[in-house]
Parts: structure tokens; sequence; C-alpha cells
């Protein structure tokens, strides 16, 4: 597990998504993750909306299910499944400026809270389906991440993690140049390996069914981010304030950093396919 030499908890994380918001509107748009690019001529927008439909796809959601958004972010994904998919999702974010923005789009459907999913208070078993994209980067403590979707899931029932991931035995200089300063600038408590994924999801109760190494296809997210902030810090008072005077501002660095990260290998992106076991069954396996 890569950890930062600043320790961070979720009050930081919430200060850097609310300082840093019209700056994560602008250069990254409503969703807040990366696009998944399949033929390579896919918009930005349309790469960011196939990454949703995957994670849909990977869940089998079926009408009327009760899902769980785990670090919703703008909500944006949450309202993009309740309407292609007709379900019912839950959204918890731990930044009150993404929160309100998501109260001012209401979806019928779909309910945000400001909240930390490490003490989500929801229900034992009161969901199927549950994702969290790009968010337990965030979380301090990964296995009580894993642990409170296996309680709120009820038997039977699916998790889709997308997860930014370390190499597997990175080398030295890729863990102080790279993975290190990524976790500082970006907030992240630590970042995990494939394997201390799989391992905390099994000791869980989860089992593993699905696992792609995205990382290809996801990677084109950070040129085009890059892009949009050179354009952003021309043109825009409000983002140059930002990127200069903010307490946060240390995440621009991150951007060429992760494009580095992604083109090195140090950086990997996962898409992991969890299931919980059915009452007097095994484990849920994929299609059945």
């Amino acid at each position: 597990m890569i950890v930062p030499n600043v320790s961070q908890n979720a009050v930081a994380v919430a200060d850097h998504y609310d300082e840093l918001d019209p700056i994560y509107r602008r250069v990254w748009g409503e969703h807040v993750h990366h696009g998944l690019w399949s033929t390579g001529r896919e918009t930005p927008a349309e790469a960011v909306e196939a990454l949703v439909d995957t994670v849909g796809d990977r869940l089998r959601l079926m009408p009327g299910e009760a899902c769980v958004d785990i670090g919703c972010g703008y909500g944006s994904t949450a309202r993009q499944l309740a309407v292609t998919r007709r379900v019912r999702v839950t959204g918890l974010t731990l930044s009150a400026e993404q929160a309100h923005y998501a109260a001012a789009r209401p979806v019928p459907d779909v309910d945000i809270h400001l909240r930390d999913w490490l003490v989500n208070g929801l229900t034992d078993a009161s969901a199927t389906a549950a994702w969290a994209i790009e968010s337990s980067e965030h979380m301090v403590d990964k296995p009580r991440f894993f642990a409170e979707a296996h309680r709120v899931l009820s038997p039977g029932g699916r998790f889709v993690v997308c997860a930014w991931l370390a190499e597997t035995d990175a080398s030295g200089w890729k863990v102080r140049h790279l993975l290190e300063p990524i976790c500082r600038e970006g907030r992240l408590p630590s970042m995990g390996t494939r394997e201390e994924y799989e391992a905390m999801a099994m000791a869980a109760g989860f089992a593993v069914v699905g696992y792609e190494d995205a990382s290809r296809r996801v990677a084109r997210t950070w040129t085009i981010c890059a892009r949009r902030l050179v354009k952003a810090l021309l043109v825009d008072r409000e983002t140059r304030r930002l990127a200069l005077g903010a307490r946060n501002r240390i995440f621009v660095l991150s951007i060429p950093r992760l494009i580095l990260a992604y083109r090195s290998g140090a950086m990997r992106y996962g898409i992991f396919t969890l299931s919980k076991a059915r009452e007097n069954d095994a484990p849920r396996e994929p299609g059945k």
C-alpha cells in the first residue's frame, strides 16, 4: 500500500473538493472520473458515459433495484443510471459543494446525501447493487470501505469498484516521484495494488468474479484535462486565482505526474466486479 508522508483524512478530502469545485467542473466535468475509450473516436463526454455504462453492465442492473453510489460526486453517475437503467440510487459524498450541486439537479429515484461512507448509517442488506467509481482511493480505512459495502448489500448483491491502483512491486523512483506525490496532492490516504484490493474484498466476504486492467483505455483522460486546464488558466480569472492561491493548489502538479504514471506503468486503473454470497449458497457467478 502506498501511503504519502502527509496524513490525509475525510476532512482534508472534503476541503479539497469544496475549494477546487470550480476547477473540477471546468477541467473534469460533472462526472469527476475517467473516460473509457473503446474505439478511440469517442468524445470525452461519450467516454465518460461509457465508463458509467460499463459499471451498469457489470452490475447487471435491473429496473427497480435499490443501489448505492459510494462517493457520488455531483450525482451525475447516479442520475445517468437511474434514468437509463430505471434503478433507485442513494448517493453519498463528503463534499458540501458537490451535494449542493446535485440537489439543484434533482432526478426521480436519486437521493444524494452529504455523508461519510465509513459512517453511512444505511440499513443492513438494504441494497442489491453498489458501485464506487474512483472514491475508494479517498477512504482512510479501506478494509472498512469493503466491509460496509458487504454489510449494506443484500445476499447475492453485486459491487463494482473502479480504482486508481499502484503498480505491483513499483520501483523506488516510481513510488517516490510519482505515486507518493499523487497521493499527497490528490488527498489520497493510500493507494493499493490489485492484489491488496482483492485481499481486502475477500476478507470482507466478497467473491472476486471479474477484473479488468483498463489503464490503456482511460489514460488519455489526463491529456484532455491538461489541455482544458491550460485553456482555463489563460481565459478564466477564477481558475487562475485557485491554481495560484488555493490551499489545495498543489493538485495542479498531479496532472503531468498522472500522465507519466500511466505511461510508465506506475499507476494502473482497475475495474473489480465483486459479489456477496446468497444465503445458504456459493458466491454468485457472472450471468447467474
